[in-house]
Parts: C-alpha cells; sequence; structure tokens
C-alpha cells in the first residue's frame, strides 16, 4: 500500500508527521515543487519524502489536503483515478487576510476566526468534492479537528477520536486501519452523504468537537 499527500500547508503537514510517528511510508507534494519541501522532509524522517503531485496522486491511497479556493484547480491536472482509494480532508472554508473587508464583516459568523463559509449552492462539500475526483472511491476524514491538533492523538491519558465517512467498504476500511496505526480512535459516520456533513467545518455538528476515548 502506497500514500501521497497533496497539499503540505498545516493539514498535510500533520498528516505527514501522524503517519512519520507511526512509521508509514508517503510521499508529500505541494504547488511549489519537492525541493521546497526539503526542510520538512528532513523534519519527518526518511518515511516520508517529497515528490510532484502526479507522484502523490499516484498512491493506491491519496490525502488531499488542499485549500478549498484551490481544489479544483489542483485536481483538474491529476490523472485518472482509477478506482483508487481518496481522502477528502478539505473543508469549504475561505482564509481571509487580516485587513481584507471580508475579515472586518459583521456579517460573517467567522470573522473572529479568520475564514468565510463557501457558499455550495446547498451541496455538501464531501458531494462537491467527489466530482471533481471521479472514478476514485472517496472517504471523507481528517477534517475536523484543528490542524494544529492533529499531530497529537493521544491526550488526557486518551485517544482523540477521528471521524470518518464513504460509500465503499473497502476503502473505508483500509482509511480505518490507517487511522488506528496513528494513534486515533476511529468512529464511522457511515455513508459519504450522511457522514460527510456532520464532520464538515464550519458547521457540521460534529465539526472541531474533540471525543477523548479513556
Amino acid at each position: 500500500m502506497s500514500i501521497g499527500i497533496i497539499g503540505a500547508g498545516a493539514l498535510g503537514s500533520s498528516v505527514a508527521r501522524l503517519l512519520a510517528r507511526g512509521g508509514i511510508a508517503a510521499t508529500i507534494a505541494n504547488s511549489r515543487g519537492p525541493e521546497s519541501l526539503k526542510d520538512l522532509v528532513a523534519e519527518l524522517g526518511p518515511s516520508i519524502k517529497a515528490g510532484t503531485a502526479r507522484e502523490a496522486a499516484g498512491a493506491n491511497i491519496v490525502v488531499v489536503a488542499v485549500r478549498w479556493v484551490d481544489l479544483e484547480t489542483v485536481l483538474e491536472r491529476l490523472p485518472a483515478w482509477d478506482g483508487r482509494t481518496v481522502i477528502d480532508a478539505t473543508n469549504p472554508v475561505e482564509f481571509l487576510e487580516p485587513d481584507s473587508p471580508d475579515a472586518r464583516d459583521p456579517n460573517n459568523p467567522l470573522a473572529a476566526y479568520g475564514i468565510k463559509a463557501i457558499d455550495l449552492d446547498g451541496k455538501h462539500s464531501s458531494e462537491v468534492f467527489r466530482g471533481y475526483v471521479p472514478g476514485a472511491r472517496v472517504v471523507k476524514a481528517f477534517n475536523h479537528l484543528d490542524a494544529r491538533v492533529l499531530s497529537e492523538p493521544v491526550v488526557s491519558g486518551g485517544q482523540r477520536t477521528l471521524f470518518y465517512s464513504g460509500d465503499d467498504a473497502g476503502a473505508k476500511a483500509a482509511v480505518r486501519k490507517i487511522i488506528e496505526q496513528v494513534g486515533y480512535f476511529p468512529v464511522d459516520l457511515g455513508a459519504l452523504d450522511a457522514g460527510g456533513p456532520l464532520a464538515s467545518l464550519p458547521f457540521g455538528s460534529l465539526a472541531a468537537v474533540n471525543f477523548i476515548k479513556t
């Protein structure tokens, strides 16, 4: 089994740290190329290597951890998915510049957090995401916790809970195994159309909920 991570920001690098601590090999990529990731892979050790987005996308399991505003552009450049498992770790939010009008908009309930919800015309985010990766087996995971704590699965004497959902039993089983290997307690939220909206930031009822199994 091979794992690719597309996106090396706060989320992608946190997933890479999780995998590295578990001794799980992966290829991580960003828009600036492998050379820009030299310091990160040196920090993480030999199990994580830098590659191109196409190389990361060729893995058996691919974690997509890019900002929503860049999602379509990034994914449309990649080859056919051909039944590979794709983990949707994204959320439909826009990160705001501190001095921008949106950051001071009194009608934006999320302005204090530096983000704005993106209007998806009544669709949930994984429904939209699924349309960007035709032929993939999509599993929603690694998205509902703050990226700053994602690399710390054990806390307060127990395991953090990590939610996941999807429509393909085999893909979900593979993702569950990874979740367990990196130290989280996995909780299956069911089908993508049911579980995806529950765990999606910013308005999912389970978004940012930090359950601990003791």
